[in-house]
């Protein structure tokens, strides 16, 4: 019976070590690698203190299974190393007993990971895309404060300025790019503003001091001038939002949806043969075929990239559970009670088998040329045969 004194023992120590590494790994993560890169680009505190939270949910996927597997490896090895477990299969209680515990965690932290996946973490990505979105003004002001400039190959416009004061960008100079990438537009203030309008999709300029020169613009000085600037096109919108950004019940609707469109598109192409043997065939419908064939084939793989999400997402969240297979009798047979050994013992075969396997396997699968099953849950596969083996053998010693 799972409610002994000596399972819950063994649980409330899981739990305690799961949550300490889960708390120490994501800090770490996140300071180490996010926020640094954020910073780096530019991003303010404020900005990064309202991302932190939305940036959590995505790496639980990868720290819940880590931590479970050094939580198990910490307790079990412990236990091993204090000859308890020597203690209870002395006093004739069968190793299952130890063990349920672990997999109970498992198990529980797999369909904890599947819940965030069904709606939190893809939601979260789309706040965080809003949140960066809606703030694009201090983005910019942030970005001009850092590094006194924004010169990015997607935008239609440079900014260098000399200092920012404020919200005073302090000797700017503008260039707007044309449509073959050069210089046409050239503006130096002495001071200017920027003011974001995503709804007219404009960024205003307001200067004081201004020279412009353009071809097409009327060149001088001007004392006070606002100039418009378009924004990129696609700045802010989401008009092909990736498969790991959509909820569980977004990939279903856009699966029936892409359907529709293959199946409207197939019509097409079979109406438009058809016709060209009734009355000939048209100067245009080699290119309309091919078009038609080439949407087809674009929605195909679409459909094969959300079909590849909805098994990568119980896959890496099963990873916990397979983890615990192989986390408890590796950590009884080592027998160490500190944590560096544990550590080194349960992180070298994620990061040398487990997660190599799962993105190669996944990636493979994204190409549609493979069965996509064995690809993604390859790596599940080989964690759980390997730890029924390592259970076989201790069960059998």
């Amino acid at each position: 019976m799972f409610g002994s004194i000596l399972q819950r023992m063994i649980l409330w120590e899981l739990t305690k070590v799961f949550l300490l590494s889960l708390v120490g790994i994501t800090g770490i993560l996140l300071m180490a690698g996010i926020i640094a890169e954020a910073s780096q680009q530019g991003l303010g505190p404020t900005q990064i203190l309202a991302a932190i939270p939305l940036l959590v949910p995505s790496t639980l996927p990868y720290t819940i299974p880590a931590t479970t597997l050094f939580a198990t490896c910490v307790v079990y090895g412990r236990l091993a190393s204090d000859n308890e477990i020597l203690a209870i299969k002395s006093a004739g209680i069968n190793a299952l007993t130890v063990v349920r515990p672990g997999l109970l965690l498992g198990l529980a932290m797999s369909l904890a990971t599947m819940g965030l996946y069904y709606r939190i973490i893809p939601y979260t990505h789309h706040l965080l895309r809003a949140m960066v979105f809606n703030d694009a003004e201090e983005l910019l002001y942030s970005l001009l404060r850092k590094h006194q400039e924004i010169r990015y190959s997607s935008f239609p416009y440079q900014i260098f300025v000399k200092g920012v004061k404020g919200k005073t960008l302090l000797e700017p100079v503008f260039k707007r790019k044309s449509a073959d990438g050069s210089i046409d537009w050239v503006a130096h203030a002495r001071e200017a503003k920027l003011q974001v309008l995503p709804n007219k999709g404009l960024i205003e300029i307001q200067t004081k001091h201004c020279f412009v020169w353009g071809e097409n613009e009327a060149s001088g000085l001007f004392e006070d001038r606002t100039l418009p600037v378009e924004l990129p096109r696609d700045f802010g919108k989401q008009t092909q939002r990736r498969p790991r950004d959509l909820t569980w019940q977004e990939i279903l609707d856009r699966r029936v949806e892409l359907g529709r469109k293959i199946t409207e598109l197939q019509k097409r192409v079979s109406l438009a043969t058809s016709n060209s043997f009734l009355i000939g065939v048209p100067d245009d419908l080699p290119l309309k075929l091919k078009l038609f064939n080439e949407q087809i084939t674009q929605h195909e793989q679409e459909i094969v990239a959300l079909n590849v999400e909805l098994q990568m997402r119980p896959a890496l969240s099963m990873g916990c559970l397979f983890f615990i297979l192989a986390g408890c009798p590796v950590g009884i047979w080592f027998s160490r009670s500190d944590y560096l050994s544990a550590f080194i013992t349960c992180f070298l075969p994620i990061v040398f088998l487990y997660y190599p396997l799962m993105l190669c396997g996944t990636g493979m699968a994204k190409e549609g040329r493979y069965n996509m099953i064995p690809l993604v849950w390859g790596a599940d596969a080989i964690i759980g045969v390997i730890g029924i083996v390592l259970f076989w053998r201790l069960f059998k010693n």
